[in-house]
């Protein structure tokens, strides 16, 4: 336990949402101890293994966390899996302020019959191959000349995007040859990116469609409508998808086709996959793709497996909104409020259940001084 004013603290999980809220802490509790744990070797989770390696920027954010550890008195604790190594019970007995920062990795399913079939991926299984993640091993995996991306989100641009990037490139901002090139084979023609939702609803960000314009060879199609739309959000997607399409080959030897507003109903094939149907949101038919693999880029989800379950640890006066669970026991990030947002919400998300954490903090030594 902590001395007084200077509280042990421990966080569980160092991703961005684990290292910010180390950060703010600290700069509160200067003289405590805080301990960070996760259950792989090495720290940072999500910008190690999850942001694309071409975006250098994005991962740039590991060398401030790094000081974190090198300079601010953070220990870090790797290849501990609490639950495993130690139980979350010992560690509240031995800390007055633990948060968990866990995040979310398991990869949602389309639910569909056939998507248990050889040759469908989530996305960030394959994300993670790509950032060399300890735990991901694709043996004897080919991904063919056709490939299926289901989902319009920044996950879904980041796969076409690497998948079309040469693989001596890939090989420089540090992926493994072999992972190169399987992600970038040569044998590569066709990519099919489809989600549910028309272009005005699609997830994705308009600067990530335009990095697009910048692949070599490639042409690009959309089933969008091009009409003009009353909404401005709308018209600046359909902009951007116009120009792409407007300033691509269609005679480029690798095509990516877009389409929106297919629902996906099932993946048929002999041991593996060979084919993907979706069916119209507005009335169209059915749209069937031949295809070698199918990437699921459709979000996150608790991990089957997790050891630790926010609904177990739910109280009736926990409250999320600040990362509230019971006394002392606190969650933030992807573990607190879902699979959403980008890793400056991460920042803004620790920030707000540090507020709370110190908030509370504060109270209870005034209460104890007042008792005593």
């Amino acid at each position: 336990m902590g001395n007084g004013e200077n509280p042990a603290i421990a966080i569980i999980g160092s991703g961005p949402s684990g290292c910010y809220t180390a950060q703010y802490l600290r700069k509160n509790f200067p003289d405590s101890k805080i301990t960070v744990f996760d259950r792989l070797v090495e720290p940072f989770g999500l910008v190690r293994y999850g942001v694309a390696p071409d975006h250098t920027g994005t991962r740039a954010i590991a060398q401030q966390f790094e000081r974190l550890f090198n300079r601010d008195g953070v220990e870090f604790v790797g290849n501990f899996e609490v639950g495993v190594n130690r139980s979350l019970e010992n560690i509240r007995q031995e800390c007055e302020i633990v948060v968990i920062a866990t995040g979310l990795s398991a990869d949602n399913t389309l639910g569909i019959p056939g998507e248990n079939l050889v040759g469908v991926y989530g996305a960030g299984q394959i994300t993670r191959l790509i950032n060399g993640h300890p735990g991901e091993r694709l043996i004897e995996a080919s991904f063919g000349q056709t490939r299926v991306i289901v989902g319009h989100g920044n996950v879904a641009m980041d796969i076409i995007r690497l998948s079309l990037t040469a693989v001596k490139e890939l090989v420089n901002f540090g992926v493994s040859q072999d992972v190169a090139n399987l992600i970038a084979s040569d044998q590569l023609k066709q990519i099919h990116v489809v989600g549910r939702s028309e272009i005005g609803k699609s997830k994705f960000d308009v600067a990530m469609l335009n990095e697009l314009s910048k692949l070599e060879d490639v042409g690009f199609t959309s089933d969008a409508v091009p009409a003009r739309h009353p909404d401005p959000a709308t018209r600046k997607r359909l902009d951007a998808m116009n120009s792409l399409v407007e300033g691509s080959d269609s005679n480029s030897k690798r095509i990516v086709s877009f389409h929106f507003g297919w629902q996906p109903e099932s993946i048929s094939g002999n041991q593996r996959v060979e084919k993907i149907t979706f069916n119209s949101q507005s009335g169209r038919g059915n749209l069937e793709i031949e295809s070698d693999a199918i990437f699921t880029a459709i979000g996150f989800k608790e991990s089957d497996t997790a050891l630790i379950r926010r609904s177990a640890l739910m109280e009736p006066d926990s409250d999320l909104e600040r990362g509230y669970l019971s006394k002392g026991l606190y969650c933030v990030g992807w573990f607190r409020r879902g699979p959403n947002g980008t890793i400056p919400t991460n920042r803004v998300d620790a920030k707000v259940v540090s507020d709370k954490i110190i908030e509370d903090f504060s109270r209870s030594i005034n209460r104890t001084k007042v008792e005593g």
